[in-house]
């Protein structure tokens, strides 16, 4: 057999050609614009617009992103209203590639401003809308269709689907690996302090309060999230499987404040429905679709690589993820650890030998505080900010040292960041940090009566 029917032999398997309904993407593309219309309205309506972007008078940079800035106010409440307009025009499908780039731009830059923003769903969000724009979402069901009649079309290539299908399939399948540790299947942690506060809640609140609860929706949301994709993709288990996923992340939304996490997720669990899902009845179709340009194979699998290789960076590392940090980000770890801790810098004058006791509350909000307690690579920044701020003030050069104290999943806080080392010496990259000290090996406290 050639290599070229070898390759034509898998596509056909997984009807990687084969012409699918575009009902389903053209649905997919109207639910997720209305919901980062909807995304955006909230950051408006509630001003946090001022709280994470314009009132914070320092910022925490993405390795290798230090060049990007915040905007002036008015810009960034500007910016708010375009990208909700734009999200809207992505739904109604009008000027759809141009509005759909600018969205994914807008949006991605909006993540990429400070990393104490960062949440997993809106990470997926900028994916999602990437490969939105990437496809011909507006060639059905949308004004920019209605407008040109020409670029109408009842069908799309079987790989789109099965792209997008990938792209969820991993996000569920990384979170629930995720929770395969002693700390949630065996001491149901983080998830019984975080139900701890919850016992006043109507109906659910007395269960709570059981040891057995948190256990069973322990092991109940590891087996959800590397099953489902499966039950979804299966046609006889696929409404069930929607319906315990609809009710599963209502519910996760009602205990914890997630924001639009259960809304995205929903939507984008709907890529696994049957392609013409959306149609009321059986429709005569053209089986026209156009054929996937000839660069745009080995740019799917380098996609495709990514996302399967960047969650598993973290092995590089060894030691606990959940305690050091590296390889934390994108890597779908949803919910697997409750850190807090606190921090104090210790600043010494290399020049008068004069030592100052710095809070990270001097330069930063309450958010950003809170999310920097258990970070050690924003917790890095900091330390050369402060030196910078020093040297501005005439008081430098200095030494940055802290203590930073960090208590995982309940367990007694322990030091996090090696107190003798100077900050300002040490720069930060994607080698192991040997200025992170090691988690502690303790297992969380037994569980007792809440």
């Amino acid at each position: 057999m050639t290599d070229g029917a070898a390759g034509r032999g898998w596509r056909a398997r997984v009807g990687f050609d084969a012409p699918v309904d575009i009902a389903w993407l053209a649905a997919f593309r109207v639910l997720f614009g209305l919901t980062l219309a909807v995304s955006m309205a909230r950051f408006i309506a509630y001003g946090w617009i001022d709280e994470f972007f314009t009132r914070p008078t320092f910022h925490f940079k993405y390795w290798g992103f230090a060049w990007v800035e915040v905007l002036p106010p008015e810009a960034m409440h500007a910016l708010f209203w375009a990208l909700g307009g734009l999200s809207l025009m992505v739904a109604a499908g009008l000027l759809f590639r141009v509005s759909a780039l600018l969205l994914v731009v807008g949006f991605t830059y909006l993540q990429l401003i400070d990393v104490t923003t960062y949440l997993n769903h809106y990470y997926l969000a900028s994916l999602l809308a990437l490969l939105l724009a990437c496809s011909p979402a507006h060639r059905a069901w949308s004004l920019d269709a209605r407008l040109r009649p020409a670029i109408r079309r009842d069908r799309v290539a079987g790989y789109v689907h099965l792209l997008f299908r990938f792209q969820v399939g991993v996000v569920y399948t990384y979170a629930g690996l995720a929770k395969a540790h002693g700390d949630w299947l065996l001491h149901a942690q983080p998830l019984r302090i975080w139900l701890s506060s919850h016992t006043d809640m109507p109906v659910l609140g007395p269960l709570f309060t059981y040891e057995w609860t948190a256990i069973l929706m322990s092991w109940g949301g590891f087996l959800f999230d590397t099953s489902v994709p499966w039950f979804l993709l299966w046609k006889r288990t696929r409404p069930y499987a929607y319906a315990v996923l609809v009710v599963f992340h209502l519910m996760v939304g009602k205990l914890f404040p997630i924001g639009m996490f259960p809304i995205i997720m929903m939507v984008a669990a709907t890529v696994f429905f049957a392609a013409d899902w959306p149609r009321w009845r059986k429709a005569t179709l053209h089986a026209d679709v156009q054929p996937m340009p000839r660069f745009a194979l080995p740019l799917l699998g380098v996609y495709c690589a990514v996302q399967l290789l960047l969650p598993m960076r973290f092995l590089a590392y060894g030691g606990d993820v959940r305690w050091h940090e590296q390889g934390m980000r994108f890597s779908w770890r949803v919910m697997v650890r409750e850190k807090n801790g606190s921090v104090e810098y210790l600043v010494r004058s290399k020049q008068t030998g004069h030592r100052w006791q710095v809070s990270p509350r001097r330069y930063l909000t309450f958010v950003q505080e809170r999310e920097l307690s258990g970070q050690p690579d924003l917790i890095l920044q900091l330390a050369h900010h402060v030196a910078h701020d020093f040297a501005q003030r005439g008081l430098g050069p200095v030494e940055v040292r802290v203590d930073a104290q960090a208590s995982l999943n309940g367990r007694p806080s322990a030091p996090l960041i090696d107190p003798n080392v100077d900050l300002t010496t040490v720069e930060d990259g994607v080698t192991q940090a040997s200025w992170i000290l090691p988690a502690p090996a303790q297992a969380p406290p037994p569980l007792r009566p809440i």
